[in-house]
């Protein structure tokens, strides 16, 4: 069970990684933000392009070492996650309130996830 959720959530990463680096405005286009620049598409890229890939895979050499780097990868990655659905919480507070779709839609995967991750590295 542990692995396949690990490679689940490696997977969301990877797609997401892939699809920000070939289409960066088209990725952020829920969100309502802007990408025409090159400053803007480079930001798209690196933050959800290479660190989306990036996760991927760890989590995939998570999914394939359970004595190595299990437990500490999906850890991190468990963090991460949760502190994206922290922030999207803190904005809540600071913002006015938006639809389900894409913010708090994203809040609950990211919630699910880190949940998810981190029974899967505590399995190791």
């Amino acid at each position: 069970m542990a692995v396949a959720v690990i490679i689940a959530v490696g997977l969301f990463f990877l797609g997401m990684g892939v699809y920000a680096l070939a289409a960066p405005a088209a990725l952020a286009r829920p969100f309502r933000i802007t990408i025409d620049t090159p400053e803007s598409r480079s930001e798209i890229r690196a933050v959800y392009g290479g660190f989306g890939v990036a996760v991927a895979a760890v989590l995939g050499a998570a999914a394939f070492d359970p004595g190595g780097i299990r437990a500490g990868a999906t850890l991190a990655v468990a963090a991460a996650l949760a502190g994206m659905a922290f922030g999207r919480i803190v904005s809540r507070l600071l913002d006015r309130p938006t639809a389900f779709y894409p913010i708090w839609f994203y809040f609950w995967v990211e919630i699910a996830a880190a949940g998810l991750l981190f029974f899967a590295g505590s399995d190791a």
